[in-house]
């Protein structure tokens, strides 16, 4: 996708000459409705389109049991991308919901089943602790379809003010979780 500046809006940066750090960003996807690869293929491809943000690596896919999701939830498929961005953690926040919506995710009970799950993990060292917005995502170090992934891609990673993730796996719960090295995800 190409987006063409829009000459009625300034941009602050151009006000104030002041560039946006680039900041690694660490996101998860998830699906357990309908075709599950098609909707995780399609949160990355739209990642990716994303200006502003470049995706650096795809981890492999995982098959994974629900966890606290409502009875009869089926298994999902999560893998964990890794990107570099000049964006606020809001605005990718924002981007993240948007892709969400795209590919028909409906919220209703929490935990319930969805066609696409986008969640942000790490954004750089930011911290946030909004009612919408938590940064490092506050459950990722203790569950292992984000761990996992993120270890195969990033083996030395550390969740802020958690740890490294290799010893985050270690004493993650890994019941219920199963590489699927027959199923990948591609950046083109």
């Amino acid at each position: 996708m190409t987006e063409t500046p829009n000459p009625h809006i300034v941009d602050t940066d151009t006000l104030t000459g002041e560039m946006h750090p680039i900041r690694r960003c660490v996101l998860a996807l998830g699906s357990n409705l309908g075709d599950r690869l098609t909707y995780l293929q399609g949160g990355l491809a739209s990642l990716a389109d994303t200006p502003e943000v470049w995706v650096t690596e795809v981890s492999p896919v995982y098959e994974t049991e629900p966890v606290d999701a409502p009875e009869g939830s089926k298994p999902f498929l999560n893998a964990v991308v890794l990107a570099d961005t000049t964006l606020s953690a809001r605005t990718l926040l924002d981007r993240a919901l948007a892709i969400e919506d795209a590919y028909g995710r409906e919220r209703s009970e929490r935990g319930a089943p969805r066609t696409l799950d986008v969640d942000l993990i790490v954004v750089g060292d930011r911290r946030a602790n909004e009612p919408d917005l938590v940064l490092p995502h506050p459950k990722a170090h203790e569950r292992a379809f984000v761990l996992a992934p993120w270890n195969d891609v990033e083996p030395d990673a550390e969740i802020p003010d958690q740890g490294p993730v290799a010893e985050l796996l270690d004493k993650a719960d890994q019941d219920g979780i199963a590489r699927r090295d027959d199923l990948t995800l591609s950046l083109t």
